[in-house]
């Protein structure tokens, strides 16, 4: 059995998250809204632009945007598309594919045309019967990549028609059903307004899932508490570090409750020695940590784990619980990400409080053109200089071209994220 997935669904209208399609009720914060999913067990974001015109479209748009550059997990996007171009500002804007609604009258000629464009991997179509998939059977799996079925009740004839894959829309939570679907071998995952809800605990879904035969995207342990040493209180202690930046932010410990507790619903939880209790991090303060890893050491002693840290991680607000310098000496940082952030942040430091004299300031006044015209000189410097066989003459052009690439990163607002996150959806 392949491995299923947990959908989340976002409605945008006027660049925010609504409640639906037709209930237009504001929610929290959209971008927080996507980071929770990243975080909680969601496999997969399906946004709807619900925009009315085309200045709704484009702040939807944007708003999308903002969302891929906070997420790793994969998106799509439906809604308002009208023509190509409409798909590919949906890709443009970072999603992975586009949804076009099988309802349309021009959804097959669409589809067609956009897988052609960007391969039909990208392309996914929404039903609500079995019209559309019956009047066009004989490209169906030509230009589609799966289906979006928002009626459980068209199942069994969609599949008397083609083997498309498709993710199941429920209405509510009806796990017998749920499960009867997700053993079917054309069921990618499953969505609905039930796991839109913030509250939901989606990795308890998953284990519960998983118990009943589903293969899911969930923790699967390849050590259990009983391969690791404890201390002579009977437990392992925990060094806790951030997954984007290895920061580390804290030292906690966890019995064998803790543990798996840890790894059925995804949030660090830890003994505490003092109060003699379990702690789920975060769940009065809200400051949660989302388990991305946990890794034993060379003794199973310690455990290191990788998460995503909520607001602080330290009781004091400090954003770890590392802070009180003991010794310190200088040094000058080597790792390649960090080197260029930091250079990216000066630029930018530079372009919102300018200083007399500053090259980088320089360029900023002189406006686009002239960025542009010196990443194209410092391009060809560089070709150049590769045809000399002294490494460091292509070493120094390199540096310059980032540099001045990174000039023109900060006048479109373009961040050393976008385009990591980029890098890793190739």
């Amino acid at each position: 059995m392949e491995q299923k997935n947990i959908v989340a669904t976002i409605y945008l209208k006027n660049g925010q998250a609504v409640r639906g399609i037709e209930d237009h009720t504001p929610l929290a914060d959209v971008i927080e809204l996507a980071k929770l999913y990243n975080d909680n067990g969601i496999d997969k974001i399906i946004i709807f632009d619900l925009s009315d015109d085309d200045e709704e479209h484009e702040k939807n748009i944007h708003t999308i945007k903002n969302i891929n550059r906070n997420v790793e997990i994969k998106t799509c996007a439906g809604g308002n598309i009208n023509r190509l171009e409409d798909i590919k500002k949906f890709i443009y804007a970072g999603c992975l594919q586009v949804i076009v609604n099988g309802a349309k009258a021009n959804s097959i000629e669409l589809a067609e045309e956009a897988s052609k464009r960007f391969g039909k991997d990208r392309i996914l179509v929404s039903v609500e019967n079995v019209d559309f998939v019956f009047k066009h059977q004989a490209k169906m799996n030509e230009n589609f990549h799966e289906l979006l079925v928002l009626n459980t009740g068209v199942l069994d004839a969609i599949e008397n028609i083609t083997d498309v894959p498709y993710v199941v829309y429920f209405e509510t939570c009806d796990y017998e059903k749920i499960i009867e679907v997700l053993k079917r071998s054309n069921t990618r995952g499953i969505a609905g307004g039930f796991l839109n809800d913030p509250n939901t605990n989606i990795m308890e879904i998953k284990s519960q899932l998983s118990s009943a035969g589903i293969k899911m995207d969930n923790f699967d342990p390849a050590l259990k508490w009983d391969d690791l040493k404890k201390n002579s209180e009977g437990m392992v202690p925990v060094i806790v570090q951030d997954y984007r930046t290895d920061e580390v932010l804290m030292l906690a410990y966890m019995n064998e409750e803790a543990f798996y507790t840890t790894i059925n619903i995804g949030k660090m939880t830890y003994f505490s020695r003092s109060r003699q209790e379990l702690w789920t991090k975060g769940m009065t303060s809200g400051h949660i940590q989302y388990v991305k890893s946990l890794t034993a050491d060379c003794d199973y002693d310690t455990i290191l784990a990788k998460v995503s840290q909520v607001g602080a991680a330290c009781h004091t607000g400090n954003p770890t619980c590392f802070f009180n310098e003991i010794v310190k000496k200088e040094y000058v940082e080597k790792n390649p990400l960090k080197v260029l952030e930091d250079v990216y942040e000066i630029i930018l430091d530079r372009k919102a409080h300018p200083k007399e004299g500053s090259y980088t300031n320089y360029l900023f006044d002189k406006g686009i053109d002239k960025i542009l015209k010196k990443v194209g000189e410092e391009a060809t410097e560089i070709v150049i200089a590769a045809k000399n066989p002294d490494p460091e003459e292509v070493k120094y052009e390199i540096s310059d071209f980032l540099y001045h690439m990174m000039v023109l990163m900060a006048e479109r607002g373009v961040t050393w994220e976008d385009i990591t996150q980029e890098l890793s959806q190739r």
